[in-house]
């Protein structure tokens, strides 16, 4: 059975539970559980779960006694220590109609998950999260897969390296990172190193982390001893971290909705407010929090690529602020601008940043940024015109990772005014007002190309992408005024 198959006709029985009022997460954390105990048990020489309460114990159970004993099992495992307790804590049988509940398990049990390659395996679990965003919303800022490789390609993470997600999610980009680590080609050692040392990540919802944490097992991450290094809280209250060499993030849009981070004392003792002394500025705007949790989160030599929408780029105030100092105190030496139409919300806009640190003794210093526009007259939607990463192949070879010294721009006033590629050096970009960073020099063709129109149905996308994006623009100005 292909992958493709086979993830439709395990979604597929979604729509018959929800009718029993189950959502898609709910359905994707039942099948976590019953994922793990079904690969256990077809690994009993290397995981050992209790006597008792694996998946030979709710496999033949009838309705009522089926219900009583899952209830048992998930309870016994999340008592059970390591990396079990970190995939079961608070687990929940919510599929009320044991009926129901054993077509799911025959269904699952008809597969044989570890004949199957850890990549595929990987691959059925990742299509299920995608399912997951695009059918229940909270995805919605789903970081497309194109977009992670060709921010790992240009960071290009090296064995030994740690590599951190402040907002991890499912996963995303750890399993990006794996991809180009090629664990399973690597010497055991390294294989280790990869498995146990590489990734640490934060994510503030338990059944997200949890669903993080089953992505990675599936992709060969961790046993039922050694957990990956992923807490369920809030990253920005968390000061006492170590230092990482590699960050890969797309933090959460929007403005915080929970306490504030704040870098004056004082602040920090009323309501609604915390410390953190490693901040530039106070600020709501929950990027420019987590953009500069990152900063911090970096070590000497570290570099980070991370997803941020255009109002960081322009808002004044806090983001002005927070522009100003990573051009004198890092190297942001690449931008690249992203289409509308990649993710499952419309009318985001957004960049990924890429930046390095020096050293306490000697700071890099930002002397020209380079800018690759793949947004001014490239039109993608999800499903109708996925992007692809052969979309994002120029940008890659643009960046030129292994020598960026050697870089050359695509873009000439008068050979080549189209040209997505272009620098702008530091005393031009400082210049701007509020050190605005949201530079366009491309022509949108669509403003007076009035006979070659597109069809009506991208025009209306394109228009509702625009009325959102200014919606969230407003937000922010309001938000920087608060």
């Amino acid at each position: 059975m292909t992958t493709n198959t086979l993830v439709a006709k395990i979604w597929s029985f979604c729509d018959t539970l929800r009718d029993d009022g189950l959502g898609y997460g709910d359905y994707l954390e039942q099948l976590t559980y019953l994922l793990f105990l079904k690969m256990a048990d077809e690994n009993k020489e290397q995981y050992h779960l209790p006597v008792g309460y694996d998946w030979e114990s709710i496999k033949g159970k009838e309705k009522g006694d089926l219900s009583e004993q899952y209830k048992e099992v998930l309870k016994k495992l999340a008592e059970a220590g390591g990396m079990l307790s970190k995939i079961f804590d608070g687990a929940q049988n919510k599929i009320s109609d044991s009926a129901k509940l054993k077509k799911l398990i025959s269904l699952i049990g008809e597969e044989n998950w570890s004949s199957k390659e850890v990549d595929i395996k990987g691959e059925i679990y990742e299509s299920l999260l995608l399912r997951n965003a695009e059918s229940s919303g909270a995805g919605q800022y789903f970081t497309p897969r194109p977009v992670i490789k060709a921010m790992v390609q240009c960071i290009q993470p090296k064995v030994g390296e740690t590599i951190a997600d402040p907002s991890c999610g499912t996963g995303g980009f750890f399993l990006g990172a794996l991809e180009y680590l090629d664990m399973p080609r690597q010497e055991k050692l390294q294989r280790d190193i990869i498995s146990k040392e590489t990734f640490h990540g934060w994510e503030i919802e338990k059944s997200t982390a949890r669903l993080c944490l089953m992505n990675l097992f599936l992709h060969g991450v961790g046993d039922l001893i050694d957990t990956p290094d992923i807490k369920v809280t809030d990253s920005l209250k968390v000061a006492d971290f170590k230092k990482t060499k590699i960050v890969l993030a797309n933090p959460p849009f929007g403005k915080s909705s929970s306490d504030v981070p704040t870098n004056d004392k004082k602040q920090a003792t009323k309501e609604g407010y915390f410390l953190r002394e490693d901040f530039w500025v106070t600020t709501s705007n929950k990027q420019l929090a987590f953009l500069q949790h990152i900063i911090a989160m970096l070590d000497e030599h570290g570099r980070a690529a991370v997803v941020l929408p255009d109002n960081v780029l322009f808002e004044g105030g806090a983001g002005e602020t927070v522009r100003k100092r990573m051009l004198d105190e890092l190297n942001l030496h690449t931008i690249l601008r992203l289409p509308t139409g990649i993710f499952y919300a419309q009318g985001v806009k957004a960049n990924v940043l890429f930046f390095e640190k020096g050293t306490n003794e000697k700071p890099l210093k930002t002397k020209e940024i380079w800018y690759y526009d793949y947004r001014t007259n490239v039109r993608h939607t999800p499903k109708k015109n996925p992007l692809k990463y052969e979309h994002l192949e120029e940008f890659v070879k643009c960046f030129k990772p292994e020598n960026k010294e050697q870089r050359k721009e695509t873009f000439h006033a008068k050979e080549n005014p189209e040209g997505r590629w272009r620098k702008y050096a530091y005393e031009e970009v400082i210049a701007r007002d509020k050190t605005n960073l949201d530079v366009i020099w491309l022509k949108d063709e669509n403003l007076i190309d009035l006979e070659n129109l597109p069809e009506p149905e991208t025009l209306i996308d394109e228009i509702i992408d625009n009325i959102q994006s200014a919606l969230e623009s407003f937000k922010a100005i309001k938000e920087s005024l608060d």
